[in-house]
C-alpha cells in the first residue's frame, strides 16, 4: 500500500467544508501537534487552550466515526512531523493556509524549508477568501464572493484506518502545558456539538433584532451570533456559516435586515484578516511609522485597566465581563480598546495582548488590525476617541450591567452611578471600595485628540497614508474600487464615514 498523506490540522479542527481533507483523500493520516512554545506566548493563554482541547477531542470523534481517528502529538512542529514522516514513509503533506500571529509564520517558513530539504511536497490550501501573495486589492471582494459561491467542500464518506491504536488518553491540562491559571467561569464550549447549536440558534430565533441590539452588552450576549471563537478556531468555516445564512428564511419581520447585516460582518472579517496576510508586521509596529514611539508604557495605568479598576464604571464592568466570559460585543471591545489608547495613553502592543489573552475567539488578523484602527496608527481610518459614560448611558441606561459587574457601586445612586465622582457619598466609597478615576475624562480626550489630529498635519504623513490605503483600504460596494480610490480618500483631513472602513466593526459577530 502507498504511504499516506499526512493532514496537519492547526487552525481549522473540522471535517465538514474542509477543502485540505477533501484534496488529501482517504487515505490520510490527520495530525495535530501540542506546540508548548505556542502556548507560552503573550498573546495565548489557558482559557483559549481549554477550548482548543474541547474543539479536538470532537474533531478527534468525528474523524474515528469515519475510520481514522486524529493523531495528536506534543513538541515542537519540524520534530514532530519528521517522526510520523518517518513512521509512515510519508511523502506528501496537505494543510490549509494559516494567517496567524507573527510566531506561527516564522514556525510556517521553518516547516516549508524542511519540507523542500526532506523532498517531502507539502500543500497549502485556503480555508477562506484570504489570498496569500496578493498583488491588489482591487477585484479582492469579487474574489472573495466567487469563493464563497463555489460551496462547501465534500467530506470524505470513509478514511482508511492508518493508524488506530497509538493514540493519547488524555490531553493535557493547562497546568501540563506550564500556563497561568486563567479561570473563565462562563466561558463557550469549543466542541462541534456546540458551535452547530450556536449557528442553528441564531439563525432559528435568536438573530431578530440583530442590528439594533447587538451594541448593547446587555442584549449583544444573546443577540450577536456569538459565533467568533468556532470561526476563530475553523471548528466551523465562514463558508458553512454564510451558506445557511442565505438558506435561512427571511420572510419574518426584521430578518432581512438583520441576515443582510450579519452577511457584511462575515466578509469584513476576511478583509481585515487580508489586512495581516498582507501585513505580517501589523502586529507588531505601527501600520503608520509616524506612530511609533507615540505613547506611553505606564504598567500601573496597565494593571488597572486589565483588572477592572479604572474608576470608569462602565469600562471596568466591560473588562470584568470580559475576564469571566471569553467573550464581548463588538462596540465594547473598541471601547476599551479607545479607552486604553486616547485616556490612558497606553500603547497598542500593550493593551492588545491583554485582550488577546482574554479573548477566546482571539483571530490575530482581526484583533491586530483592530488594536491599531481603535489607537488610531493606521493612518487612514477616522479617529474615535469613545466616551465611555456616554456609551454607559447608550449601552446600559438603567445601570443593570454596571450593577452587576461592578458591585462596590451598590450604594451609589442611579443617577450618578455612570459617574460616582460626582455622587454626594463619592467620598465613602471612592479611594476605599471602588478607586478614583485615573485621569480627568475630558482633559485625557482633548489632549489625545490634539496630539493624533495634529500629527496627520505633519509633512509626509498623507504620503505615507495614501500607500498604505492602496494596499489594505476596502474596495468595497459603496466606495471608489480602485487603487486611485483608495489614494483620494487617504489624502482627506477627516475622513469620510461613507466607504470607509467601519472602525467601530467588529472583533467579534
Amino acid at each position: 500500500m502507498s504511504a499516506p498523506v499526512l493532514l496537519w490540522y492547526k487552525r481549522d479542527l473540522r471535517v465538514t467544508d474542509h477543502p485540505a481533507l477533501a484534496i488529501a483523500g482517504p487515505h490520510v493520516l490527520p495530525v495535530y501537534i501540542i506546540e508548548p512554545d505556542y502556548w507560552a506566548l503573550s498573546d495565548t493563554s489557558a482559557r483559549q487552550w481549554a477550548f482548543t482541547a474541547e474543539a479536538l477531542h470532537s474533531l478527534r470523534a468525528e474523524l474515528a466515526e469515519l475510520g481514522q481517528p486524529l493523531i495528536i502529538r506534543k513538541g515542537e512542529a519540524i520534530a514532530e512531523l519528521s517522526r510520523l514522516c518517518r513512521r509512515f514513509k510519508i511523502k506528501r503533506m496537505v494543510s490549509h493556509e494559516e494567517t496567524g500571529n507573527a510566531w506561527t509564520y516564522a514556525r510556517d517558513r521553518r516547516v516549508g524549508a524542511w519540507a523542500r530539504a526532506q523532498g517531502i511536497d507539502w500543500q497549502e490550501v485556503p480555508q477562506c477568501a484570504v489570498v496569500r501573495r496578493l498583488a491588489s486589492r482591487d477585484g479582492w471582494q469579487g474574489a472573495r464572493n466567487r469563493f464563497i459561491r463555489q460551496g462547501r467542500a465534500e467530506t470524505p464518506e470513509a478514511l482508511e484506518p492508518v493508524c488506530t491504536t497509538d493514540l493519547p488518553d488524555r490531553l493535557p491540562d493547562a497546568r501540563g502545558l506550564g500556563m497561568a491559571s486563567d479561570p473563565c467561569a462562563h466561558r463557550q464550549n469549543g466542541s462541534h456539538r456546540a458551535a452547530r447549536a450556536t449557528l442553528d440558534s441564531f439563525l432559528a430565533t435568536r438573530a431578530e433584532g440583530y442590528r439594533a441590539k447587538m451594541s448593547s452588552p446587555l442584549t449583544g450576549e444573546r443577540a450577536c451570533s456569538r459565533l467568533s471563537p468556532y470561526l476563530a478556531l475553523g471548528v466551523l468555516s465562514v463558508r458553512e456559516v454564510e451558506l445557511a445564512r442565505q438558506a435561512a428564511p427571511v420572510d419574518r419581520a426584521g430578518w432581512k435586515a438583520s441576515m443582510t447585516s450579519f452577511a457584511k460582518r462575515l466578509a469584513w472579517r476576511d478583509h481585515f484578516i487580508q489586512k495581516l496576510e498582507d501585513e505580517p508586521a501589523l502586529e507588531q509596529r505601527c501600520l503608520h511609522p509616524a506612530h511609533e514611539g507615540l505613547r506611553d508604557t505606564d504598567s500601573a495605568r496597565l494593571t488597572a485597566w486589565a483588572s477592572g479598576q479604572t474608576g470608569v464604571p462602565f469600562v471596568d464592568a466591560c473588562m470584568r465581563y470580559l475576564t469571566a466570559t471569553g467573550w464581548l460585543n463588538f462596540r465594547m471591545r473598541a471601547m476599551l480598546m479607545s479607552f486604553a489608547s486616547y485616556h490612558l495613553w497606553l500603547d497598542w502592543r500593550d493593551t492588545g495582548a491583554v485582550l488577546a489573552r482574554r479573548f477566546t475567539d482571539y483571530e490575530p488578523g482581526i484583533h491586530w488590525s483592530q488594536c491599531q484602527m481603535q489607537s488610531g496608527t493606521t493612518g487612514i481610518n477616522t479617529l474615535r476617541i469613545y466616551n465611555p459614560v456616554k456609551q454607559g448611558h447608550d449601552q446600559d441606561p438603567e445601570g443593570r450591567f454596571i450593577r452587576a459587574w461592578v458591585p462596590e457601586l451598590a450604594q451609589i445612586a442611579p443617577a450618578h452611578l455612570h459617574e460616582p465622582w460626582t455622587a454626594p457619598n463619592a467620598g465613602a466609597v471612592l479611594g476605599t471600595r471602588y478607586p478614583e478615576p485615573l485621569v480627568d475624562l475630558a482633559q485625557a480626550a482633548r489632549r489625545a485628540r490634539d496630539v493624533m489630529w495634529g500629527l496627520r498635519k505633519d509633512a509626509g504623513f498623507g504620503d505615507a497614508a495614501r500607500e498604505i490605503a492602496v494596499k489594505h483600504a476596502s474596495r468595497a460596494r459603496g466606495t471608489d474600487r480602485s487603487s486611485a480610490g483608495a489614494k483620494r480618500a487617504a489624502t482627506r483631513k477627516r475622513p469620510s464615514k461613507k466607504g470607509s472602513d467601519p472602525a467601530q466593526l467588529s472583533f467579534d459577530l
